[in-house]
């Protein structure tokens, strides 16, 4: 059996199958006794709860009575970020730090690559891998990545020299 129940705190439809002890709206995550919600239809399949379901918010719409999402403050809906963060154990200001740390960090090991083939007058492969080397990329990586770059024909080498297309 599927029951077609509404929130009293949102005013959310959903769909419940069966009958458990309690159910969470899908819109604000309220848990609910579901002996307590108002059961609008019952039906024996899921398709037709979900009929029924559609039926009864598309007379809400021809009432008037939802609202523009435009409207609708996202911070006065669900969890805060800071909440979300402390209801899984963690510390808000320790997770921003550790953000800022990450986006500040030196460049990927292809941007690095190609900030040295941008930076230098005429690069070679060991111009190339010394500049990428101070921002940790291994000089392996480096061949690896201008014979790529070369290949997609995005540098050309001439006599050793690489430059960007």
């Amino acid at each position: 059996m599927y029951s077609v129940v509404g929130c009293s705190e949102c005013r959310n439809l959903w769909v419940v199958e069966g009958r458990p002890e309690t159910t969470q709206c899908s819109r604000c995550r309220t848990r609910h006794r579901f002996e307590k919600l108002k059961a609008f239809a019952e039906t024996d399949s899921s398709e037709a709860a979900a009929r029924v379901r559609s039926s009864m918010l598309a007379d809400r719409a021809d009432d008037g009575e939802f609202v523009d999402p435009d409207e609708i403050d996202p911070d006065s809906v669900g969890m805060s970020d800071g909440e979300f963060l402390a209801a899984s154990g963690l510390d808000a200001e320790t997770v921003s730090d550790a953000g800022e740390r990450a986006t500040a960090a030196s460049p990927s090991r292809q941007e690095a690559v190609r900030a040295a083939l941008r930076e230098l007058e005429e690069p070679t492969a060991e111009e190339v891998a010394a500049r990428a080397a101070e921002h940790g990329v291994d000089r392996e990586y480096v061949e690896r990545a201008l014979e790529k770059l070369r290949r997609r024909g995005e540098v050309t080498e001439t006599g050793g020299c690489y430059r960007l297309l």
